[in-house]
């Protein structure tokens, strides 16, 4: 009845009341009409049919000026519906209602205009706010909870939990009933710091986003009787590879190593090693690692803070490839010719010894200044024939019409105080390039393989943009001064969109930008048992198999390896539990992935904020990276971002172009363009507000997609 119900509903675009709903289906008993109601609640409750206030029940997609989704609401009060496929929708202040960040919400679009859709919320769906995080403050007699940010609620907490928290302690509230009209009874649930901690920014934003740096007595307990090296028993069915030349490339502060790389040549052929830290041999199913790797889905970067999947005595030890240490491994072996195609592979367990924990910056040397840091002479010409391996790989990826997404990224430097005090962007050489190749033809082996055994398995998907998106990006385009040659269609394909981005390339700072465009013009990418491909990667197969340590999707694909290729369990009482329990695995690690990444973005903003406090009337080159009518946004050569606001533009008065892309002055026609060169200076920035202005102090340079580059001028704190 279930699939008949939404079959049903699929052809109606008028709400129907439960007996009208009965009746065409033909149903006659009272059980039946009890099942339809359940069925009904049911649907109403996933999401998938909206309720009226008069008990008629209609989908979503049947809803043209309806949307749902998660509401993400920012400190000034306004907040924005993240939609998937389409143009966030703008909800105002007034227009919120009683929704809070996080929710699930029900908004009703009151103004679709394509650039800028405005909406309110007409119900909340569902509560995604569970915690707040605070401060534990006195009014002389008593102890009392200030959350950090305002908010529209009421919390009554529970005394106990409140007893065992001390003054300027930083605490987690978890919500515990909900007395109605946002007001909430809630007790402490974490305890993340003192206020005065000199971590305690970016502890409040991690826990924001349920990421916590302690790790429960359980885990540490398992984590403490874990060995701390490999012993004989461990080495029992795997391949012994530790006479081979294997060495790791990664940063020099890297201290959690997932892979290691070797390559040999055979016969005309390119043999490449890709060996991957076996954690899933230490962290088995259902244990309280496994439950809080799980919890945690991923480890989260923040700034020059690490909060790890793993407790460090494995992420930096047993399960790091150490060098001139034994580590067990699951190594992906490919025989590859010289256009780049894999026509071999064998995955094994093994034992490894890496030769040497490399770093990018000498690795670099080496390729792009043939200079051979001392302690690298052994190993310079397996680097270089790796390099032309690397090559061979990244141009038969380009050939099948794979695009390069990589978005410039800031690296924050942090002094002992947790104080920043540089923002660089972070460097992306040959050595960098060489080891996200050899990474992503490993990932498309191994996903290749279980997808051609018709097992359940892990992949990391990534769908066709739609063509609105897709028109939307090239309108911009065209209007920021680039023709655009070709037709896109409602059927874009990765060679179509790779000749698009082909067309705006240029050689300075709005190349990155375009390409964070069209990024944000495609859907995201995340984890999934259905195979639809990447579409980024122009791949057909692609999951990600190359960082357990760091991925909770990687460690579970290695669960399944040991299954299938290693222990040959592919009975059907296996597969039906994979089938079953991997959709929902998946989906909570695609959400903890979202979760961090906003608290990446968040510390990121904070702390280039801070930066700026030191740098107030200083003057910087810039790109203009963004135009709306209340101003437009600069870059700085370190990535910093600001806005330069329309009023204090005080030599016209400027008006906002949409087609153009550009601020107009009225007497002058002085435009101010996305792409424009501008000398700024830091007028404000606050850390609290996570908020940097600018003020233009010279127009530099028109660009309009000219790719012009533009010479850089030592600004002091640039």
């Amino acid at each position: 009845m279930y699939q008949n119900v939404i079959d049903l509903l699929e052809h109606e675009n008028d709400a129907l009341d439960l007996m009208s709903i009965n009746d065409r289906l033909g149903l006659k008993s009272v059980d039946e009409l009890k099942e339809l109601q359940k069925i009904l609640d049911e649907l109403v409750k996933d999401l998938t049919v909206y309720q009226t206030k008069k008990n008629k029940y209609i989908l979503y997609t049947k809803c043209p000026s309806f949307r749902k989704g998660k509401i993400k609401v920012y400190k000034k009060g306004f907040g924005f519906l993240l939609l998937d496929g389409e143009e966030d929708i703008h909800i105002s202040k007034d227009a919120l209602g009683y929704a809070l960040d996080g929710d699930t919400v029900l908004v009703e679009v009151t103004d679709p205009n394509p650039e800028r859709p405005e909406g309110r919320v007409i119900k909340i769906l569902e509560r995604g706010l569970n915690n707040i995080v605070g401060v534990i403050k006195s009014d002389g007699k008593e102890l009392y909870f200030e959350p950090k940010e305002k908010m529209n609620v009421t919390l009554t907490i529970d005394k106990d939990s409140l007893a065992k928290c001390v003054e300027g302690e930083v605490v987690v509230v978890s919500l515990l009933t909900n007395l109605g009209h946002n007001r909430y009874t809630a007790a402490v649930s974490e305890h993340i710091c003192h206020k005065d901690d000199p971590r305690e920014d970016i502890l409040t934003i991690a826990a924001n986003h349920d990421i916590y740096p302690e790790f429960p007595r359980e885990a540490l307990e398992q984590a403490e009787n874990i060995p701390v090296e490999v012993r004989d028993s461990d080495r029992e069915g795997r391949k012994d590879l530790t006479d081979k030349m294997i060495f790791t490339i990664d940063g020099a502060d890297t201290k959690d190593i997932d892979d290691a790389i070797s390559l040999d040549y055979e016969d005309g052929y390119y043999v490449l090693g890709v060996h991957i830290a076996d954690v899933s041999y230490y962290v088995t199913e259902g244990s309280p690692l496994d439950m809080e790797a799980y919890k945690r889905g991923t480890s989260s970067y923040l700034a020059d803070a690490v909060i790890p999947e793993l407790p460090h005595k494995l992420s930096n030890g047993i399960c790091s490839l150490n060098p001139n240490v034994d580590r067990l491994a699951i190594t992906c072996e490919m025989k590859i010719d010289n256009r780049g195609h894999v026509i071999a592979s064998d995955i094994y367990p093994s034992v490894i010894r890496s030769r040497k924990k490399m770093t990018y910056t000498s690795v670099n040397h080496i390729l792009m200044d043939d200079v051979i840091d001392s302690g690298y002479e052994e190993f310079a010409d397996t680097l270089k024939n790796m390099n032309e391996l690397a090559h061979i790989i990244r141009n038969e990826r380009t050939r099948r019409g794979a695009s390069d997404f990589e978005v410039d990224e800031p690296k924050i430097i942090c002094d002992e105080e947790g104080r920043a005090i540089d923002v660089k962007a972070r460097e992306r050489g040959e050595g960098e390039k060489l080891i996200e190749d050899f990474m992503v033809i490993a990932n498309e082996t191994v996903a290749t393989t279980l997808f051609y055994m018709d097992l359940p398995s892990v992949y990391r998907v990534h769908g066709t943009p739609k063509p609105e998106k897709v028109q939307s990006f090239i309108n911009f385009c065209v209007a920021t001064g680039h023709q655009i040659k070709g037709k896109y269609g409602d059927s874009i394909t990765p060679g179509m969109f790779q000749k698009l981005l082909n067309q705006i390339k240029t050689d300075d700072a709005s190349d990155s930008i375009y390409r964070a465009l069209a990024v944000r013009s495609m859907p995201k990418a995340f984890y999934s048992s259905e195979n639809i491909g990447h579409f980024g990667l122009a791949s057909k197969c692609y999951t990600h198999f190359t960082s357990p340590i760091r991925r909770y999707p990687d460690l579970q694909l290695h669960r399944l390896i040991r299954t299938y290729l290693f222990e040959n369990k592919m009975d059907i009482k296996t597969i039906n539990y994979w089938e079953t329990n991997l959709p929902p695995i998946l989906k909570h690690s695609s959400e903890r992935e979202v979760a961090a990444q906003e608290a990446e973005r968040e510390v990121d903003k904070m702390k280039m904020a801070e930066y700026m406090e030191n740098h107030i009337g200083e003057t910087f080159d810039a790109i203009i990276s963004g135009v709306a009518s209340w101003g437009f946004y600069v870059q700085l050569d370190n990535l910093i971002e600001g806005l330069v606001p329309i009023d204090s533009l005080d030599d016209d008065y400027y008006e906002y172009d949409e087609a153009g892309q550009c601020l107009i002055g009225k007497a002058t026609n002085k435009r101010y363009t996305f792409g424009d060169h501008v000398d700024v200076t830091c007028t404000s920035a606050s850390k609290a507000l996570s908020q940097i202005d600018f003020g233009v102090t010279h127009l530099l340079k028109k660009n309009m997609g000219e790719g012009k580059k533009l010479s850089k001028k030592p600004h002091k704190g640039a």
